[in-house]
């Protein structure tokens, strides 16, 4: 039997850490971080337990991976839902589905999500791995296309705002409503309410969001 080639090997390699970082969002949407152990995410994803230490540091580094990654493809997803916007406005509708898609995995998987984010608050918390650029580079690409003169600074303040909503959504004894903080934020960039995913009933106070491109 001939020795496999070097992008087979690279090939089973991807798929091998792909099964892990799946395993882990499932496995900590189940039972939180402090039940989950690293076992138990190598059963789930079929894989030998040495393997996590071959591919990540820890745990919480495999966690911040493992939701960057989610984070990244629900993004995705969002942003190329057919019909894909067109048009002087089509950077208004990107920026309203980022926002509903960020918002939405607060709302649909809260326990992964309080997790992440009592991660990124610890001491060097914040891990810049390869699913966090590409969700970095996505978020950044949205910004630009809204029509951002400085990405640069702009992005930031949409990762920061993105980020203090899903806190403020997952409070614990004082959670935000996500209609309250999406209304607040689509209101920040002058984005219509019927943009992107709109939660049922009307915005906060039945009043519309809608702000002409000349107010802008």
């Amino acid at each position: 039997m001939s020795p496999r080639n070097a992008s087979v090997n690279a090939d089973m390699r991807r798929r091998s850490r792909q099964r892990l970082l799946e395993a882990t969002v499932e496995l900590v949407s189940e039972r939180g971080y402090e039940a989950t152990t690293l076992g138990d995410i190598a059963d789930r994803a079929g894989s030998a337990r040495g393997l996590i230490s071959y591919y990540f540091p820890g745990k919480r580094e495999l966690v911040q991976s493992a939701v960057h990654r989610l984070m990244h493809l629900t993004l995705s997803e969002a942003l190329e839902r057919p019909p894909v916007p067109t048009g002087p406005r089509a950077g208004e509708e990107l920026l309203a589905r980022a926002i509903d898609a960020i918002l939405g995995l607060a709302r649909d998987r809260p326990v992964l999500m309080r997790a992440h984010m009592a991660g990124l608050l610890q001491q060097n918390g914040f891990i810049q791995c390869a699913e966090q650029q590409r969700l970095a580079a996505l978020l950044r690409q949205t910004v630009v296309g809204y029509g951002s003169a400085d990405p640069d600074t702009d992005y930031p303040m949409l990762r920061a705002l993105l980020m203090g909503a899903v806190v403020a959504q997952l409070l614990p004894g004082a959670p935000m409503p996500l209609a309250r903080l999406r209304g607040e934020l689509f209101e920040r960039y002058g984005l219509d309410w019927e943009s992107g995913v709109p939660p049922d009933g009307g915005p906060p106070g039945g009043t519309s969001r809608t702000r002409q491109l000349t107010q802008r």
